[in-house]
């Protein structure tokens, strides 16, 4: 498993849902459905999200050196 970091690429809102699913293994597609389904059941889906946008790091910026 991956480390838990926020990606820059393919992340809609914040990047928690394309964090999720690069650590589990499974499409950010299938996570974000997962998490809008469990916004129909009652509950803090939404600050738990806020949370997890703040307590989840973003990957570093990589550059990367070109050379011929």
């Amino acid at each position: 498993m991956s480390k838990l970091t926020r990606p820059r690429q393919g992340r809609m809102i914040a990047g928690v849902c394309a964090a999720l699913a690069q650590r589990f293994g499974t499409s950010n597609t299938t996570m974000r459905v997962l998490f809008v389904l469990s916004c129909l059941l009652p509950g803090p889906q939404f600050l738990l999200y806020i949370a997890l946008w703040i307590l989840i790091p973003q990957e570093k910026n990589v550059t990367y050196a070109y050379s011929p």
